[in-house]
């Protein structure tokens, strides 16, 4: 496996290296690097829990409604354009976040920063991996995916020394500036060598001569996804990951308490979290390149399934680890899989739009789970009611997914 990646790497680092900085510099936008800010920023603007969190969940469903329509300009502008105006879009964001001074700021700084670094900047390189690559797709989301669990590693060090050493609203400051300085010029210049056509895809319509062109459909967008039963079919078990992996994260409180275990554990258990997830991610790949997304799709939910039920049933430490450990698995299987499923099925030509919609979906589900949660909680339901109720949920979702695409994989005709 890894000899068939160090090949392909070699072959297209230029595009692949693109996908990966893309990924990796969104992760400025994820809960898992802003959440390491939130105590010095809810201290230093004296914001109570609620406030900071409220304003945090304000700002990601409003940057899920905005990422629908946002999404869709990767189909209408040339590749270049797009990533500078969303390098810069970060940039403002981190600018905006470093000169808050009240929760309305605060609540700016956040919708730019989820818009433009969890969605929009992660969204260009897998739009890109997805429409650039065919024989090999599944490889290069799975390369461009790394730079997710290589953020998970590497940030959380990164900023609790910066915070340490020159407080937050500088730390942000300095982020942005290098957003400017650093990650603009490093994604033109890996552009630049890529042979690829950087022409919007709906205005050309062409490809790069090195990288096989999608000609299974060219034409099918939203409508069409919309009114295609297997989406409907799907939706369920494409929810599941980000609904139920962001409610275990924010609640991992209630974890600790109800299952014993020690927080220390809990963080040595992320680690293998983060190791699980690259390399379930890099050994998806090549199976989807293999057997393609459609015939796969749920069978990321079968570690996510394995998950909840031992969270709900088995005692002691090694339930934290084997939890964090089958998270990772369906963390790391989904995206390759998901990746390569929508221009198999409805083509490459508009995908930005229809990538960026499904972005929006999963953007909601990240921002429900935490308060339904919480109000389970808070009502007194134990891990093994409301992990339990997860179980049932995913069972069911796993099997309306294997009737969606997996039993019919057939490409929809083209719009236009």
């Amino acid at each position: 496996m890894l000899t068939g990646y160090l090949g392909f790497i070699r072959q297209h680092w230029a595009l692949l290296g693109f996908g990966f900085t893309a990924v990796f510099w969104g992760n400025f936008g994820q809960s898992f690097f802003v959440a390491w800010f939130g105590a010095d920023i809810q201290r230093s603007l004296d914001l109570s829990a609620g406030e900071y969190g409220s304003a945090y969940s304000l700002a990601t469903l409003i940057s899920a409604a905005t990422v629908v329509w946002a999404g869709g300009m990767i189909d209408r502008v040339s590749l270049r354009t797009y990533a500078v105006s969303v390098a810069l879009g970060l940039a403002v964001a981190l600018t905006v976040l470093s000169q808050a001074n009240g929760l309305v700021t605060l609540l700016i700084g956040f919708f730019l920063l989820r818009l433009f670094g969890q969605s929009l900047l992660p969204h260009g390189g897998i739009t890109t991996m997805s429409r650039y690559f065919v024989a090999e797709r599944g490889k290069a989301i799975s390369v461009a995916m790394s730079g997710v669990p290589v953020g998970e590693i590497m940030l959380p060090l990164i900023a609790v020394a910066m915070i340490a050493a020159i407080g937050w609203q500088t730390s942000f400051a300095l982020i942005a500036v290098a957003a400017v300085l650093v990650l603009i010029p490093f994604m033109l210049w890996l552009l630049s060598r890529s042979q690829i056509e950087l022409l919007p895809p709906v205005a050309s319509g062409s490809r790069s001569a090195a990288v096989p062109a999608d000609t299974d459909n060219a034409g099918a967008g939203r409508r069409e996804m919309l009114h295609d039963y297997r989406f409907w079919l799907a939706l369920p078990g494409l929810m599941a990951n980000p609904f139920l992996i962001t409610g275990v994260f924010i609640h991992q409180n209630f974890l600790i308490m109800d299952k014993g275990w020690s927080m220390s554990w809990l963080a040595t258990c992320f680690v293998v979290y983060g190791a699980v997830h690259w390399l379930s991610s890099l050994a998806t790949g090549v199976l989807v390149d293999r057997f393609k997304g459609p015939r796969l799709v749920g069978i990321f939910l079968v570690p996510m399934l394995c998950s909840m039920l031992v969270v709900a049933l088995v005692p002691g430490d090694i339930a934290a680890l084997l939890m964090l450990a089958l998270l990772g698995m369906s963390a790391g299987s989904s995206p390759p899989i998901t990746g390569s499923l929508w221009p198999e099925i409805y083509g490459t030509r508009k995908l930005g739009a229809i990538r960026s919609m499904n972005m929006a979906i999963m953007v909601l589900a990240t921002a429900v789970s935490p308060v339904l949660f919480g109000y389970f909680i808070d009502r007194g339901v134990d891990a093994f009611g409301l992990f339990g109720a997860c179980a049932v949920y995913v069972f069911v979702a796993s099997l309306l997914m294997m009737a969606s695409y997996p039993r019919n994989p057939t490409p929809v005709p083209g719009a236009e």
